[in-house]
């Protein structure tokens, strides 16, 4: 199915979610993914969400989502981690390509998680530029465990929201408003999403929202 218009922010999850739905069946239709469609892209795009999500080799976010070229505007850190390149880039996906939905994506099996376990248990820290990406998640695993949560899926939860918190406090084109940001959590077994928080969905059905 081809975008002519800018969906709402509840539509463009809805449209991410129901793609979800197919690749998660084995029945994927890889929309937007042809020569002509690939062609009418040259002068100009128009994504309908930015998807910030790990890097993580299995998170391919227009395979697990099953759309095409110039759907989403995907910024991708190991970890989802923010700093000032990914909030710009964000940034420019929300005010200049006037994407109505930010989605941070987070995953079962995470690496850097497991790491920033790995700092708070043993003192085992990566080297080079790894540690800062496991610091940057370190903040996260802390609240998780104040919090009284053990269980990965609980922690990746918790990770999840915390990003979506981060961007909100540290871009002013969020903040603002208009723009809703939703937090979702991929399992890596079975290729399925669930929603985690929503921060701006106000007109989403009640059986959809996050608690």
């Amino acid at each position: 199915m081809t975008q002519t218009s800018t969906p709402t922010a509840a539509e463009a999850l809805d449209i991410l979610l129901t793609g979800n739905r197919r690749f998660v069946d084995g029945a994927p239709q890889h929309p937007n993914q042809n020569a002509a469609h690939r062609a009418s892209l040259a002068p100009a795009q128009h994504p309908f969400a930015v998807l910030f999500g790990c890097s993580d080799s299995r998170l391919a976010a227009e395979i697990i989502f099953d759309r095409g070229l110039g759907d989403l505007f995907v910024v991708r850190t190991a970890g989802h981690v923010v700093g000032p390149e990914v909030l710009g880039s964000i940034e420019y996906g929300v005010v200049q390509l006037g994407c109505p939905l930010v989605v941070v994506l987070g995953h079962d099996a995470c690496g850097a998680i497991r790491a920033a376990h790995g700092v708070l248990d043993d003192g085992l820290s990566p080297s080079g530029y790894v540690r800062d990406v496991v610091e940057r998640v370190t903040s996260s695993v802390l609240a998780a465990r104040a919090a009284g949560l053990s269980e990965e899926p609980d922690i990746v939860d918790e990770h999840v929201r915390h990003t979506v918190e981060l961007l909100l406090d540290r871009s002013p084109a969020l903040a603002k408003g208009g723009t809703a940001v939703v937090g979702l959590s991929y399992h890596l077994d079975d290729g399925q999403v669930r929603l985690v928080t929503s921060r701006g969905l106000d007109d989403l059905e009640d059986g959809t929202k996050a608690a």
